[in-house]
């Protein structure tokens, strides 16, 4: 009598997601998103076996070809294998530690995250700049600026993409060499401007099709958005940032006393990379 290897099914979550018909994001993308969440959250763990193609299709009303479209995103993700007769099961996922940075102290952090990690420039571009622009960096309608395309990676793995403006009096003799081995905060400062403080938004967003390549995610996933304007010693604003991180890879955070003041915190980053470059 043949006998046959067992998989473990996992239970159900507790709470069923849906998906969004009118959404831009089409339906088997959001169906993976949801089952990629839930085996990064250990609802489904390695060796369970996901839903299959008739049960994704009942459970969210969409058809076998959109389940089995998300199935198979999930596993060319590398977080499951299909198999003939058995289904597709979760492999074991194994991630890097996010790397974690403070909102304090920013100039410290953003420092020492530009020497420790790794960079590679998409795309340098200069022009006139538009009217979000010119109103970042204090500048006249149409003023020239330096527009710079970067992804930030730790460990060979994108973790964020990083739209930078400048004014052209200080990126324009700045080159792909220096973007990619120096700290932008250096090169300014290098150009005459001592920094001095910066104004953040932190927010969220959802991949579209080419920063999720550039991220190597999903088109819709989410991302943590961050705009930036950075000033010199002279209240000159010298930087404008739109960085958009990937959440598994990347997170920030804060410590408020009890007389709600922001607190210094340890180098977050020093978990991840030993002792810190700027000691």
């Amino acid at each position: 009598m043949s006998t046959r290897r067992k998989v473990d099914t996992a239970p159900q979550p507790s709470v069923l997601q849906s998906v969004n018909m009118a959404a831009k994001v089409p339906l088997y993308q959001q169906i993976y998103l949801i089952l990629r969440d839930q085996i990064i959250s250990g609802d489904y763990k390695a060796g369970s076996v996901l839903p299959s193609e008739a049960e994704i299709s009942r459970q969210y009303s969409v058809s076998r070809i959109t389940a089995k479209q998300a199935l198979t995103e999930v596993a060319n993700a590398g977080m499951a294998k299909r198999y003939r007769g058995r289904g597709t099961v979760v492999e074991e996922v194994r991630q890097l530690p996010p790397l974690r940075a403070s909102v304090s102290d920013w100039m410290s952090f953003a420092v020492t995250m530009g020497r420790t990690t790794q960079v590679r420039v998409i795309e340098m571009r200069n022009g006139a700049a538009n009217v979000d622009e010119a109103g970042a960096l204090e500048l006249p309608a149409d003023a020239p600026v330096n527009r710079w395309l970067r992804v930030r990676q730790h460990r060979n793995e994108p973790f964020s993409v990083l739209h930078t403006v400048v004014p052209d009096e200080i990126g324009a003799d700045i080159t792909r060499e220096e973007l990619e081995q120096t700290p932008l905060l250096d090169l300014i400062q290098q150009r005459g401007h001592r920094i001095g403080e910066a104004r953040q938004v932190i927010t969220a967003t959802l991949a579209d099709q080419s920063n999720a390549a550039l991220l190597d995610l999903a088109v819709g996933s989410p991302l943590l958005k961050l705009i930036r304007i950075v000033y010199d010693t002279d209240r000159r604003p010298v930087e404008f940032l739109t960085a958009l991180y990937r959440p598994d890879r990347y997170q920030l955070e804060i410590v408020l006393s009890p007389e709600n003041k922001v607190l210094r915190l340890g180098n977050p980053l020093e978990d991840v990379f030993g002792e810190s470059p700027l000691s």
